[in-house]
């Protein structure tokens, strides 16, 4: 079981749990809500589990873990229009829709693992791009995402699996 847990006081910042071990992590810049809505910019309170990853293969090495990771190409990218059938979606690039492109200058895409949070069970504009990936320096929020220190997310991906359950709570 991983714990995601906002830190008391804090809005968007928070610790990841696993066993004995505490990271830091940064949270949506809203806060968390149980009622997620595309753009709210907050982390949704929810049980979820972790489908596969992307690295940026001219950065980083494939992460030692058993979740399947995908290199990062230039063209991809991932649907957040919510009224488009690609929508909650990895696509490729150029587009038609609204969409973020995966290749991203700053580090924060190096490492990437998407969450099951409304993927499998996907509901129009009830959120997108959730992704657990690299934090910005100083732990600054996120649009809804959880990001931690590249190196302790890469120990993560050592114990994390298809079968790991996530609780993210307050």
């Amino acid at each position: 079981m991983i714990t995601i847990k906002k830190k008391p006081l804090s809005i968007s910042q928070g610790h990841c749990i696993t066993g004995s071990t505490v990271f830091a992590c940064a949270l949506g810049q809203t806060g968390q809500t149980a009622f997620k809505q595309e753009g709210d910019g907050a982390t949704p309170l929810t049980h979820t589990r972790p489908l596969y990853g992307f690295y940026r293969p001219d950065r980083e090495s494939k992460p030692r873990s058993t979740l399947p990771f995908i290199p990062i190409s230039k063209s991809m990218g991932w649907c957040d229009a919510i009224d488009h059938p690609s929508y909650n979606r990895r696509v490729r690039l150029p587009f038609g829709a609204s969409c973020e492109a995966m290749w991203r200058d700053d580090s924060l895409y190096d490492l990437v693992v998407v969450l099951d949070i409304n993927i499998t069970q996907r509901q129009k504009g009830r959120g997108s791009a959730l992704f657990m990936h690299v934090a910005r320096e100083g732990y600054k929020p996120t649009e809804g995402c959880i990001a931690l220190a590249k190196q302790n997310l890469r120990l993560l991906l050592q114990v994390m699996t298809t079968n790991s359950r996530i609780q993210i709570i307050r």
